[in-house]
């Protein structure tokens, strides 16, 4: 194990034969067991994990049985554990869980901004259409929790609140799967205004070692959590979008990966062959450095097994180190993985 005290570099910024900028922080990779296999920076101090752990909060929908109940499809469950676009694809998703527990946008209470994707905020001004909640990034995460409430017979009314029933269920699944507490004196307020707990870096990887491999899981869990990750490995597309990380190298290698990414430069990742979990942590909040970072953490340890053609191995090559141009499309510098592995 590579160990580091406080924050070590992942990515540097080049600009011609120079660096010119570098982005420091943490990172993690862990086994089932929880032991760590490799770690840079403190990864015992506590980070927001913002948006990463929404399939952690799509298992009760799973386990309980409400997904099956309420005729949900794989769309839907890849949606719960999405940080979309905002794309029309995903607004009709979100739209069609909540009709089917007779609802519709009014219930949602992630708040509303413009799609991400700015094809898709351009069309529906050109079509003078405003945004709705629909079109929040977190919309489905929303919708299924709602899902959840109807078919529990919860008021779904304030289930952002952390004293909400739901809220406290889905609470107890994140603490069992980090091991970590989830209290008042490490939650805080995301932005769709759910709570986000802050837990280890260790722990938010040891997390999603076991979703990916099941180990330590009950058995009803571990199904769930299997068909969590073959819901997004069959729709990749619903848990980002175009031109995302998450989607393009998930895409790639369906269920050999399972890969998500949170605000301020928070990135998970799950090798379930490899029976392995990964946290990242930029100091910056620097998305960009997350990804490169977190591709040449994958192909360092999941590379053997999960590269099995040319376009595998292209995958990586492109993610680990990203071209960058200017307006005109010339190629000027590059963001590429630092770290020391």
């Amino acid at each position: 194990m590579t160990a580091h005290t406080g924050s070590g570099l992942l990515a540097e910024v080049t600009r011609g034969k120079q660096v010119e900028s570098r982005h420091l922080g943490r990172a993690v990779v862990v086994d089932a067991d929880g032991s760590v296999v490799w770690s840079c920076g403190d990864v015992d101090a506590a980070v927001f994990p913002r948006s990463t752990v929404k399939s952690l909060l799509a298992i009760e929908l799973v386990e309980s049985g409400a997904a099956d109940r309420l005729g949900l499809s794989d769309e839907a469950l890849a949606l719960a554990c999405a940080s979309h676009n905002g794309e029309e694809a995903h607004a009709k998703a979100a739209a069609s869980m909540l009709a089917a527990v007779g609802r519709d946008v009014a219930a949602l209470e992630c708040g509303t901004h413009w799609p991400t994707y700015e094809p898709a905020a351009r069309a529906l001004a050109a079509a003078h259409q405003s945004a709705c909640p629909l079109h929040n990034n977190c919309s489905g995460k929303h919708a299924g929790l709602i899902c959840l409430a109807c078919d529990q017979g919860v008021d779904p009314v304030g289930y952002i609140d952390p004293a909400h029933e739901i809220q406290r269920r889905v609470t107890d699944v994140l603490a069992s799967m980090t091991q970590t507490p989830h209290t008042d004196a490490n939650r805080g307020t995301d932005g769709c205004s759910m709570p986000t707990y802050a837990v280890p870096l260790k722990a938010l990887a040891h997390g999603f070692a076991r979703f990916g491999s099941g180990v330590g899981l009950s058995s009803e869990r571990a199904k769930a959590t299997e068909r969590l990750r073959e819901a997004v490995a069959a729709h990749p597309f619903m848990v980002a979008g175009t031109g995302r990380y998450d989607t393009t190298v998930m895409n790639n290698f369906e269920t050999r990966a399972f890969i998500k990414m949170g605000a301020e430069g928070v990135m998970i990742a799950a090798l379930p062959e490899q029976g392995l979990g990964f946290a990242i942590k930029t100091d910056d909040g620097a998305n960009r450095a997350a990804e490169v970072a977190m591709s040449a953490l994958l192909h360092h340890f999941g590379g053997e097994t999960m590269c099995r053609t040319a376009k595998d191995h292209a995958i990586f090559a492109d993610t680990k180190t990203q071209t960058l141009r200017n307006w005109q499309g010339v190629t000027v510098g590059e963001i590429r993985a630092a770290l020391t592995i």
